[in-house]
């Protein structure tokens, strides 16, 4: 079935829903949040670590990573819970699988801040 929503109104009907996932998120999920603001604190701090536009870039494309990570994590928490809310092994591994990406993304943020931080203070 092709979709009524062509060009221009494809891209705005696609920026509305994106922009409703995003208040989403912010709104049912405390991470999310955190995440949000610790981005809004990231960028005067990344503007005075980086030595440059590309460290600037890295270290607010890190942080914006850790944030894509957390919607994706989100979403398959919904869809886990909407689909059955008792617990189910598979469903609780899913969850774990999408808990570590967070994680993971979180400790290479971590390290692309500590290894800036460290270049600008000594």
């Amino acid at each position: 079935m092709k979709s009524p929503y062509t060009g221009l109104r494809r891209i705005f009907t696609a920026v509305r829903y994106s922009w409703q996932g995003l208040r989403a998120t912010y709104r049912h999920e405390a991470a999310f949040r955190q995440e949000v603001w610790l981005f809004v604190l990231a960028v005067p701090m990344a503007l005075w670590v980086g030595q440059d536009g590309w460290d600037v870039l890295l270290l607010l494309g890190v942080w914006l990573l850790v944030m894509v990570v957390e919607l994706l994590n989100s979403a398959i928490e919904t869809v886990v819970d909407r689909i059955d809310p008792d617990y189910h092994k598979l469903a609780g591994r899913a969850k774990d699988q999408a808990s570590a990406a967070v994680m993971l993304s979180l400790l290479l943020a971590a390290g692309v801040w500590g290894w800036k931080l460290w270049e600008r203070l000594t």
